[in-house]
């Protein structure tokens, strides 16, 4: 009887999305701020091209952190 009530198929993969999802927005947050710090210190230390190579990446990243808030917001609000 609880088995109908539950649908445990769909919480399994509710569970597993987020806890992905959870995962690589926090990877991918943790590289922008890698990439800001390593353009600080390459930037100090005279390497312009080094630099702005971390400075991409971190930029990358955290658009990829605001994308991901962003189809998460449409996501919750569709519903």
């Amino acid at each position: 009887m609880i088995a109908t009530i539950v649908h445990t198929d769909e919480l399994l993969q509710t569970v597993a999305a987020s806890v992905l999802a959870g995962l690589g927005v926090t990877f991918a947050f943790s590289v922008g701020i890698w990439g800001a710090g390593q353009f600080v210190e390459l930037s100090r230390g005279e390497r312009p091209v080094a630099a702005t190579a971390a400075l991409v990446v971190g930029g990358l990243a955290l658009a990829f952190v605001a994308a991901a808030i962003a189809i998460g917001i449409l996501v919750m609000t569709s519903k």
